[in-house]
């Protein structure tokens, strides 16, 4: 566990530790569009913090950062043509 600091949360000030993890995979997400494109997208981690405060369920509260990585894989009659 990291240093402890202070996040605001719902208007509030409260504290909060950044978590150690380990990725157990970081799958793609694939959709194909109705024009024959299909979008690759997954969600890479970056940062975990527990804050010092709880849900209605009684569940311990995270923040976390994390990066959006995409493609776009095209059919070649939607590619502009080389200029």
């Amino acid at each position: 566990m990291g240093p402890e600091k202070t996040v605001e949360f719902q208007g509030k000030q409260v504290k909060a530790r950044s978590i150690d993890f380990e990725s157990k995979g970081e799958n793609w997400n694939q959709y194909t569009l109705e024009d024959g494109t299909v979008l690759k997208m997954k969600v890479v981690l970056l940062d975990v913090m527990r804050l010092d405060t709880y849900n209605d369920a009684g569940d311990p509260v995270y923040q976390f950062s994390a990066q959006q990585i995409t493609a776009v894989q095209a059919p070649d009659n939607l590619k502009r043509k080389a200029q």
